[in-house]
Parts: structure tokens; C-alpha cells; sequence
């Protein structure tokens, strides 16, 4: 009801335009786009920071570390695969040596 209402696409239209022109000179304002790059690199040595700081923690409290689940996991998913061949090689030799129906 609202999409066909000329009044509102007008505000949508007006809407889009400013928050456009709004960004494109945000990003063509070189001490706002630096701003952002500082912030984002920051954010990720924080981060860095934060990860091996929790490493640390988990490790005192002898708890394992989200790496150490996924090595886990790895190891788990190899024997499963093994697991699985040996028994299509059984299934194999024993369906070989069984007495066949005359």
C-alpha cells in the first residue's frame, strides 16, 4: 500500500539521493577514510590481542583452545575415514570367504 504511494516513493527517491551523496563524500574526505583504516586496523590488533590473551587464560585453566577442538576434529574426521575403509575391507574379505549358496 505504501510502495504505490507516489508521496512515499518521493521521500525513498530523496532519501537515497542525500544518504549517496552523504557517502560519497565521506569517502572522498581523506581524513574520514583514514580514520576508518585506523580504526579497522585497531580493531584487529585488539583482537589479536584479546585471542592470544584468551589462548593464554584457557591454557592456565587447562581448557582447550578453540584450535585445539578443531585439531581434535581433524583427528576424529581421519580415524572415521580409516574406520570406514577397514570395514568395506572386511565386509570385502569376509563376503569373499563366505560359502557360496549352490
Amino acid at each position: 500500500m505504501l510502495k504505490n504511494n507516489p508521496v512515499m516513493k518521493k521521500l525513498v527517491e530523496t532519501g537515497e539521493e542525500r544518504i549517496g551523496k552523504l557517502a560519497q563524500q565521506l569517502l572522498s574526505n581523506e581524513k574520514f577514510v583514514t580514520a576508518v583504516q585506523t580504526l579497522v586496523s585497531r580493531s584487529l590488533a585488539a583482537k589479536g590481542t584479546l585471542d592470544s590473551a584468551l589462548r593464554t587464560a584457557l591454557s592456565a585453566a587447562n581448557l582447550p583452545s578453540t584450535a585445539d577442538l578443531e585439531q581434535l576434529r581433524s583427528k576424529v574426521d581421519d580415524l572415521e575415514r580409516l574406520l570406514s575403509s577397514v570395514e568395506g575391507k572386511v565386509d570385502t574379505l569376509l563376503a569373499s570367504k563366505a560359502p557360496q549358496k549352490k
